[in-house]
């Protein structure tokens, strides 16, 4: 079971979707990773790493619309900083990214 949160900190977290640009191979990474460019629309375009090489090819990922948190503060990787943190559910260790049913505009908050 997990503990309750008051709805005031759940509101300080920024969700956004954003679309995926770019992919790259990111073979400093500790466990195998991509390094992302996602396109938020007026928040501009901010990178990740993603540990998601299992369960998709750069081609799958490619123009893919994303949730990710945005206001996280930047995180050094290796040798890459990332900028947001793209969510996604865990299935059997692989990750299952979370994003809209239909298109929306980058930038569209998350609530």
């Amino acid at each position: 079971m997990t503990s309750a949160i008051a709805f005031e900190d759940f509101a300080k977290v920024d969700l956004r979707i954003g679309t995926i640009i770019e992919v790259k191979d990111f073979p400093k990474a500790r466990h195998p990773a991509y390094q992302l460019k996602i396109d938020f629309g007026d928040l501009g375009i901010k990178k990740s790493s993603a540990q998601i090489t299992r369960q998709y090819t750069k081609d799958d990922l490619l123009n893919r619309q994303i949730v990710a948190v945005v206001n996280f503060p930047s995180k050094q990787i290796a040798n890459f900083k990332s900028e947001c943190l793209v969510l996604g559910a865990v299935k059997a260790k692989d990750v299952v990214l979370l994003r809209p049913e239909v298109n929306v505009k980058n930038g569209t908050t998350v609530s």
